[in-house]
């Protein structure tokens, strides 16, 4: 790195007085791990076959059944199964990767490959921060935590509402958070897809952010959106539409099962994942029967229940090894794999950090291209956190400076440095640490490294406290991105006659 190129990413990381990387994705060059052999790999995608073929999947909506039915499945009732060949004909029309595209252009994403998007959370009903615990979500809080996701450079993507607005009717709200995205957010933004009407508001949208039409969306992948099946084997009507209507619009659709080890899913770590992968499979499927090629993503968010509750635990040693071994399900059918921030913890606290942290090295290593709930969650996914937004960021930057390939050109290797210091000497003042030492090292945005003596004399401030700061001082410098008035106004005409429409119905 030349001197002018490290002043520039040093200028960059001054949002606000918060030590941030420069925007960007950093494309992991090391393979993924290997958490379970090929063969066992080839052992749980021939189960869950199996499965497609025998039992099959509960399919509730008609349309659907009917696509199924005209690419060949057999359809009893509401059961479709499918069988091997039909599976490996429609897996090879899937994209290994596609570029997602921003408001911003210089914020578009690639996914596939070495290449991963960090989402923050998306869909609590609750929020939190230190100052007032935790409420219901507003419509004005939910706005500024639109404004941090911006303003969060290690942040690639906006995750389909950070968490509900409780405070907007039901029925319509979707269309305001939409607005909001468009304008708070100049990055990649994730829409809704539960149901044809909400589904159809966020192409339509869209495709009036970017000057163009639904149908001038199909071949230009704008919008992601999450698709869970109900475990077991079930797709309702709701994820149904959404997934064919995301489908035939070019979108991305991420099919995600919820299989929880020993509540919706076997209780061994093996069972759960011949679930999961059967599900996400049949999804997949669907997407290339209602267009062949459209890019689409394997969700993988097996985790266990505390078997003494029954409650959901999540960042477990489990999780972790699921993440991986998911990651090898995914590449061995060619789809480009999703997996999760995760913690089940109460309080931004030790648990929520690694909890965090053993979801996040799961996630990553074991080849995620997309990690949802990247930066936010907490309580199992009802409530985003303003403090743990900045924790898992922190913990996000510290993943890509990870992930950063080590450079062993002669300038690394240091070679002359180590002869300017000589034996028994130090490298403080040689040439080599002079020319780097602003950017030799990752920054933290949030950790303290002070002494103990001088951390005391600071008064003391914890972790989550810092966080605090740190996001309020993001916010208070923050200035939105801006947008076209006369985009604008489109939108707002198009989000006026839906809201006198009435919007989508509840379902």
């Amino acid at each position: 790195m030349t001197r002018a190129e490290g002043r520039r990413r040093q200028a960059d990381r001054a949002v606000g007085g918060v030590p941030q990387r420069p925007w960007g994705q950093v494309e992991r060059q090391m393979p993924p791990v290997r958490v379970i052999s090929d063969d066992q790999v080839a052992a749980i995608h021939a189960a869950a076959l199996d499965v497609l073929s025998r039992q099959g999947m509960r399919v509730l909506h008609p349309p659907a059944r009917e696509l199924f039915a005209s690419a060949g499945a057999e359809v009893q009732g509401e059961t479709v199964r499918l069988d091997a060949g039909l599976v490996a004909q429609r897996l090879a029309t899937v994209p290994a990767g596609f570029t997602l595209e921003a408001r911003n252009p210089a914020r578009n994403l690639k996914i596939g490959g070495g290449w991963c998007v960090y989402g923050a959370v998306g869909g609590p009903a609750y929020v939190m921060c230190n100052d007032k615990g935790r409420r219901d979500g507003s419509f004005a809080e939910m706005c500024d935590y639109l404004r941090l996701i911006q303003a969060l450079n290690v942040i690639h993507q906006e995750g389909g509402g950070p968490f509900e607005p409780l405070d907007l009717p039901a029925n319509t709200r979707h269309l305001d958070i939409y607005h909001a995205q468009i304008r708070l957010v100049d990055k990649s933004w994730q829409t809704q897809t539960l149901g044809h009407a909400r589904t159809m508001d966020g192409i339509e949208m869209a495709a009036i952010m970017l000057g163009t039409t639904p149908e001038g969306l199909r071949d230009r992948p704008v919008l992601l959106g999450i698709i869970n099946t109900n475990s077991p084997l079930q797709l309702d009507v709701p994820m149904a539409e959404g997934l064919i209507a995301m489908a035939a619009h070019g979108q991305v659709n991420v099919i995600t099962p919820f299989t929880l080890a020993g509540a919706m899913a076997p209780v061994t770590l093996a069972g759960a994942l011949v679930l999961q992968h059967a599900e996400a499979m049949a999804g997949i499927v669907l997407t290339q029967i209602v267009r062949p090629g459209v890019p689409v993503m394997y969700g993988g968010f097996t985790s266990n229940v505390d078997m003494r509750s029954g409650a959901p635990a999540f960042g477990t040693p489990e999780y972790a090894k699921a993440a991986q071994a998911s990651g090898q399900l995914a590449r061995h059918i060619g789809v480009p794999f999703r997996s999760s921030n995760v913690t089940a913890a109460n309080e931004v606290d030790a648990q929520a950090a690694y909890e965090s942290q053993m979801a996040l090295w799961g996630a990553l290593t074991g080849g995620a291209h997309l990690l949802e709930h990247g930066a936010g969650w907490m309580h199992g996914g009802l409530t985003a956190s303003f403090e743990k937004l900045i924790l898992d960021a922190e913990m996000l930057q510290m993943m890509d400076a990870y992930f950063e390939p080590m450079a062993t050109d002669p300038g690394a290797l240091a070679l002359d440095a180590i002869l300017e210091a000589g034996a028994g000497g130090h490298f403080f003042g040689t040439a080599h640490t002079m020319a780097r030492y602003e950017t030799a090292f990752h920054t933290p945005m949030l950790s303290n490294w002070d002494n103990h003596p001088n951390w005391l004399l600071k008064g003391s401030v914890d972790a989550r406290s810092r966080a605090n700061t740190v996001w309020k001082e993001l916010l208070a410098a923050h200035e939105d991105p801006p947008l076209d008035p006369a985009t604008d106004e489109a939108l707002t005409v198009y989000v006026n006659r839906r809201k006198a429409e009435g919007g989508a119905p509840m379902n």
